[in-house]
């Protein structure tokens, strides 16, 4: 997708501005005449009439001009965040359309980074863009014009300083654009360094690791600030360069143009305006090379956004929104089921297959790196399988309409996750439509209830970004709570009870049986926190190991054996 797509609707603006900008040059370029006709025919001849006509004329001249600008800044503006606004909300729409696997290989850093600097760069470059592409030319050429209509032989001068001026322009933004990029490279990879660090603080200070990140992130940013440093130099020279040469041909000007005084071929006032015309081509000049640097960071930003949308979604929605059937029926049915993440390698699940009735409760075991959250990640389609089948009843999840599909589902992610808000705005993620009793329930259910209303304000209560301001058993209780509200047809628990006691564990189990016709799928490291399930799947590096009742599993599994072992040791028969 072309991003320029987006200035549709908006195309108004975007003629008008520059239009409006013109016309704002075209008065500027009259100024010169004024200021001529007023010191030739004005204070030269002492005609008071003339020199107050002049002078109105010259304020009409800069108010007319005034209004212009304003219009064309408001037109420019208007169109470049119309423009970003259209962008950014059809960037976040692509986001979402994509799989977990497409954004995985993006990665969550690029992605914010496209939505926000990135976003922010273009929409600065179009506004520029809008108002200066076609007035700073303008004004360079029609300056030189208007100064050989006044004086040939003066306007000379500018054959030679236009085309000097424009090749210094030119070498110094050939240089120093690619330097900016690489500053902008430099400077993403420091953002991602920070963020890494400040999200992995803890991790840091318990390997006593700050000084060597210290050293790192120093090194880093003294990379980016030779880089700036030496960008910086070259650009500081554009100044210092076009003003020496536009002093140098006022000069030149100011000296034929007293020759040519001296025997009366040239007045007063037309050596004045030449000067002026010549110091508005060395502004706009300056005015170019700034806009030539914003394009340039606003193009490559443009880009960066163009490459995730032209990453098409490897996942397509179903259309199909079946009832569920009642009775006896399987809620959950994985059928040779292989699946290898993009660059993976090996699969992370392989030739899987087993099935959940409607009202079970199967409890998912194995090692670490065995597949567990891969398995349950299928079920709502995070991911869509490499090969084989997973249904849910009875319809593979394919066939489903996404939306549809994860209505019926309540999923509390390994890593609980919270927003920023009261408890309430968070349990209405599960359903937005949610009463106060029914998130009590809820709560209740999760064993949530007590620590959330014994909190100031209940479930007004403010929630830090991520629950920073609970503990991990609570933020775990909160999500099963927010899973639960919606009553799905299928419970997924991806660990989600890992930072609870036995107990209030046992009690959260023994909520969840008041709610037979609910299947739970229950992933666990904990073989404790499975025992009272129908039945329990046994992964070992992707594959299904065992499947079924505890002391089943402990005659048939050996890798079920070696956790059980690993947790409660062996009794004095020598069985677990």
């Amino acid at each position: 997708m072309r991003i320029t797509s987006f200035i549709k609707g908006y195309r108004k603006e975007a003629v008008l501005a520059p239009l409006f900008k013109l016309l704002e040059a075209l008065f500027e370029l009259s100024v010169p005449l004024a200021v001529a006709s007023l010191i030739d025919d004005g204070i030269a001849l002492g005609d008071r009439h003339h020199i107050i006509m002049m002078a109105l004329l010259m304020v009409l001249l800069g108010v007319i001009g005034l209004c212009a600008s304003v219009t064309a800044q408001y037109f420019s503006a208007k169109a470049a965040t119309g423009f970003s606004e259209r962008m950014k909300s059809a960037l976040f729409q692509h986001i979402f359309s994509l799989s977990e696997k497409d954004r995985d290989s993006i990665g969550t850093p690029t992605l914010i980074t496209r939505l926000t600097s990135d976003a922010t760069l273009v929409q600065n470059g179009i506004n520029m863009f809008l108002r200066l592409f076609m007035r700073s030319p303008f004004v360079v050429i029609g300056a030189a014009i208007m100064a050989f209509t006044v004086d040939k032989s003066l306007a000379c001068t500018f054959l030679w300083v236009i085309p000097l001026l424009s090749v210094i322009v030119f070498l110094i933004m050939k240089v120093t654009i690619p330097m900016y990029r690489s500053a902008q490279k430099a400077l993403d990879k420091i953002l991602s360094r920070v963020r890494e660090n400040l999200r992995g603080v803890r991790v840091l200070r318990a390997f006593s690791l700050e000084n060597d990140e210290k050293k790192a992130f120093h090194a880093e940013t003294e990379h980016l600030k030779s880089i700036q440093t030496s960008s910086g130099r070259i650009s500081a020279l554009l100044n210092p360069l076009t003003y020496a040469i536009v002093n140098i041909a006022i000069a030149v000007i100011l000296l034929e143009g007293r020759r040519r005084y001296d025997i009366s071929l040239v007045e007063a006032g037309a050596i004045v305006a030449v000067v002026n015309y010549m110091s508005q081509v060395l502004v706009e000049l300056i005015k170019l090379a700034n806009l030539i640097v914003t394009i340039s960071r606003a193009i490559a930003s443009a880009k960066r956004i163009e490459s995730v949308f032209a990453i098409k979604p490897s996942m397509d929605d179903g259309d199909k929104s079946p009832s569920i059937p009642s009775g006896d029926v399987n809620a959950i049915e994985f059928s040779a089921v292989s699946m290898v993440y993009r660059d993976g390698g090996k699969p992370s699940l392989e030739n899987v297959s087993f099935f959940a009735r409607k009202g079970e409760r199967i409890g998912v075991i194995g090692g670490t790196g065995s597949g567990k959250t891969t398995l349950v990640s299928l079920i709502p389609r995070f991911y869509d399988v490499s090969s084989g089948t997973v249904s849910v009843f009875g319809t593979d999840v394919r066939d489903w309409d996404r939306k549809a599909l994860r209505s019926h589902i309540g999923y509390a992610a390994q890593k609980a996750v919270l927003f920023n808000g009261s408890v309430r705005d968070n349990m209405k993620w599960g359903r937005y439509d949610a009463s106060d009793d029914e998130i009590d329930e809820a709560l209740r259910l999760a064993e949530a209830y007590d620590f959330v209303h014994e909190m100031k304000g209940g479930l007004d209560a403010e929630i830090e970004e991520n629950g920073r301001n609970l503990s991990g058993g609570q933020r775990q209780r909160l999500s099963i709570a927010r899973a639960l509200i919606r009553r799905p047809d299928i419970l997924i628990l991806d660990d989600t009870l890992s930072a609870l006691d036995y107990q209030t564990e046992s009690r959260v189990r023994d909520n969840l049986s008041s709610m037979p016709e609910m299947t739970v799928i229950t992933v666990s490291q904990r073989t404790g926190s499975l025992r009272a399930m129908d039945r329990i799947i046994v992964l070992d590096k992707g594959r299904v190991d065992g499947i079924g009742k505890h002391e089943e599993l402990l005659q048939s599994s050996e890798v079920y054996r070696e956790i059980d072992k690993s947790q409660f040791g062996e009794d004095e028969d020598g069985e677990n």
